[in-house]
């Protein structure tokens, strides 16, 4: 009996730091922390575990710097997040494309994840506004098949 009380929490912590690799989880967490601890906290925690982005830390402060500007006071309030698409190259290259949500206009947020081994890691992450002008050239006629 001891032994099976015993067995359960440590297939529970297993299962647990299985799921917190996943790139869903990792971009779960990261709007997590974007909400209650702000872009510069949540981008440090994304990256943390890849200890090659260290190499990349201009780059990191300028995304950090861009991302602040994603306030109130520009884009309005947030209102959360909906994922729009997933995309596996491979079975160590995925894709997570974001709808977020602000009061004045929609941005997109962009993961991509790569397992070089056996963890998740961000391979890149960047934000843009330039979905509605992807959505009305995916509504041109030329894009359409014609009898």
């Amino acid at each position: 009996m001891k032994k099976t009380l015993l067995v359960i929490p440590l297939l529970l912590f297993t299962l647990i730091l299985t799921s917190q690799n996943d790139p869903k989880d990792i971009s779960e967490q990261f709007f997590k922390d974007f909400e209650e601890k702000g872009s510069s906290i949540a981008l440090d925690n994304l990256y943390k575990p890849n200890k090659w982005m260290n190499r990349s830390g201009d780059a990191i402060i300028q995304l950090k710097s861009q991302m602040d500007g994603l306030n109130e006071d520009f884009v309005g309030k947030y209102y959360g997040k909906e994922l729009l698409f997933e995309k596996t190259l491979t079975d160590s290259y995925i894709l997570l494309s974001y709808l977020v949500k602000y009061e004045r206009q929609p941005i997109r947020f962009t993961f991509q994840f790569y397992k070089p081994s056996d963890k998740w890691v961000i391979y890149s992450f960047k934000y843009d506004g330039g979905i509605s002008e992807e959505i009305e050239e995916a509504a041109r006629l030329y894009n359409f098949r014609l009898n």
